[in-house]
């Protein structure tokens, strides 16, 4: 399964995440320099269990080297695939879990999560000489969180079969349960020296969730509210999906659409998918300047099709975000 999007809204730019992802590619830089095949470079910033355990080999490692190796293991990559495939989980799910965090509160969280996600893989293999690499822990950890947060959302995936993409829309909690069950039956399987930290995998999965509930007996510190007037974004997506209601006896659809405080001063143009028993048309929308929250939108023969052929219409109900009408 590849995740294609997912259909939760962000209503602020998740900088950390960028920055992460930004780090993580000038590394992966320095590694093509360097070379990927560089097993000094991986035995120096991986994560070696042997490294702490077994004396013959951590008499080579100062405790400096070894205390930074914790953290920087999970910036190093072993290929174009296993970092073009961990960025792009991160940028999928980041943003609503940073969302929901606070910038600063979800960099300590993804850092925790990546150390959580060494440390498993270390007690599991306390003796193994194998370099652990990878973002992949700390990112299992985002997706803990968000199968938390967000088990509703749903994700765009393309399931291949044979060499004809199926696109289907899955729910996050089923998404994400099965991504989670997939690692614990190859973790489960696997030998020591299989190659892919799938322990790992499972404890950042499950760090997330429990940072998650960690997090909401914190005391807030008014910081993310702060940050968010800064990263606040702009403009909602100009692709919007719309959850359609109506009532058994009326033709008419009832929906919301999202905009921002300042689409909604300069107006703005969407495009809205509204999935009406097997169809998602397409339909383009015109949101005037000057709209105020709460604002209802006619759209004229955009509802349900009665017997004698006469259409509904639908009705958007305009959602201001970051409002300072």
């Amino acid at each position: 399964m590849i995740p294609i999007r997912d259909t939760q809204p962000s209503n602020c730019i998740p900088v950390v995440t960028y920055i992460l992802m930004g780090i993580n590619l000038l590394v992966f830089i320095l590694q093509i320099q360097t070379g990927l095949d560089n097993e000094v470079f991986f035995y120096s910033y991986g994560l070696v269990p042997a490294k702490y355990t077994v004396h013959e080999m951590s008499r080579h490692f100062s405790t400096g080297n070894q205390l930074f190796s914790i953290f920087s293991y999970m910036f190093l990559h072993g290929g174009f695939l296993h970092f073009i495939g961990n960025m792009w989980t991160l940028y999928i799910f980041g943003d609503n879990v940073e969302e929901h965090f606070g910038s600063l509160r979800f960099l300590g969280f993804y850092l925790i999560c990546g150390i959580i996600s060494g440390l498993s893989h270390f007690f599991l293999n306390p003796v193994s000489m194998v370099p652990t690499i990878g973002a992949s822990g700390a990112i299992a950890g985002v997706m803990g969180a968000y199968f938390l947060l967000f088990p509703k959302s749903r994700i765009l995936t393309v399931i291949p079969i044979i060499i004809i993409p199926l696109f289907i829309e899955i729910p996050a909690f089923i998404f994400l349960g099965v991504w989670f069950f997939i690692q614990f039956l190859n973790a489960a399987g696997a030998s020591a020296g299989s190659g892919i930290a799938w322990w790992a995998h499972i404890g950042g999965f499950i760090a997330g969730l429990v940072l998650v509930k960690l997090n909401k007996k914190l005391p807030k510190t008014g910081t993310k509210q702060k940050i968010s007037q800064f990263t606040a974004k702009k403009r909602t997506p100009r692709l919007q999906m719309i959850v359609a209601s109506g009532k058994a006896d009326s033709p008419d659809l009832y929906g919301n659409i999202d905009i921002t405080s300042i689409e909604a001063i300069a107006g703005t143009n969407k495009t809205v998918t509204i999935p009406w028993g097997f169809y998602k048309p397409l339909y383009k929308v015109k949101i005037p300047s000057g709209v105020k929250h709460g604002t209802r939108l006619r759209l004229s023969g955009m509802g349900k099709s009665v017997p004698d052929g006469i259409k509904g219409d639908m009705y958007l109900t305009v959602n201001v975000k970051n409002t300072i009408l």
